[in-house]
């Protein structure tokens, strides 16, 4: 029997005034693998951000759940604690903070890690996506190309290990190498018992995962609108979101 990791009801969220998700019900159990799809504009990242705590998403309705724990009002630091962890889709440069300090300062507040232990484990788990010590000692994401930065944010989930990954459009802006990469380590812990919520314009990142694993999620206007498996993705990539949503009247 499945347990419950993640449950979201009834969510509706504002940013600015403006309602983005609207009425969104959603259920991750531990160690299964979710995708959502959708159009630009439809709250994909929205619900990510607000599943993280970012203040400056405010939910009006409906409860997150987390592990049994309602979580709308914890802070992100605690809700990081809890195990959730994100990685963004556009992550930005931080100039005058190394990549090795910040990496050992998440290991000690989020893992308990020691400072000594955390400088043992950094390298070797930096090695696994093509990190080197230079780049180690580099300023987080100043210079670094679209793969380099998607790259060291599955660096920062391999080293924390989080009970909920949400990966947001971990596909867009990297190069064939990286996807291939980000892809395998992504199944690797998931493989360890780490659900993934993965949030996805395309379906190519799927390509390089076992679709049988995925339950996919189409999301429009705020909402989840239709949920399948690896059918519902080939669909959408052979005819787009358009012809979908005419076909199972989402348009109306």
């Amino acid at each position: 029997m499945v347990i419950v990791m993640l449950q979201i009801e009834n969510l509706e969220v504002e940013v600015e005034n403006k309602k983005i998700i609207n009425s969104l019900n959603l259920s991750v159990g531990g160690g299964e693998f979710h995708v959502i799809m959708g159009p630009n504009g439809s709250g994909k990242s929205t619900l990510a951000l607000t599943l993280m705590g970012h203040p400056n998403y405010k939910i009006t309705n409906g409860k997150i759940e987390f592990d049994g724990k309602v979580i709308n009002d914890i802070p992100v630091d605690e809700r990081a604690r809890m195990g959730i962890f994100l990685t963004f889709q556009h992550p930005e440069d931080i100039d005058g903070v190394k990549i090795i300090d910040y990496l050992r300062l998440l290991l000690e507040k989020v893992k308990g890690i020691e400072p000594a232990k955390a400088l043992q484990i950094i390298p070797k788990k930096a090695k696994e996506v093509w990190f080197s010590a230079d780049m180690l000692s580099r300023y987080i994401n100043v210079g670094f190309s679209g793969g380099e930065r998607k790259r060291f944010e599955i660096l920062q989930a391999l080293l924390i290990k989080p009970k909920l990954l949400i990966l947001d459009e971990p596909d867009s802006g990297v190069d064939i190498d990286s996807l291939s990469l980000i892809s395998h380590k992504i199944r690797e812990l998931y493989e360890q018992g780490t659900s993934i919520l993965l949030i996805t314009h395309y379906g190519r990142i799927l390509e390089h995962i076992d679709p049988k694993i995925v339950r996919v999620h189409i999301m429009k206007d705020g909402h989840i609108v239709m949920s399948g498996k690896e059918e519902l993705v080939e669909k959408i990539e052979k005819e787009g979101f358009k012809k979908v949503f005419e076909e199972c009247g989402c348009n109306e």
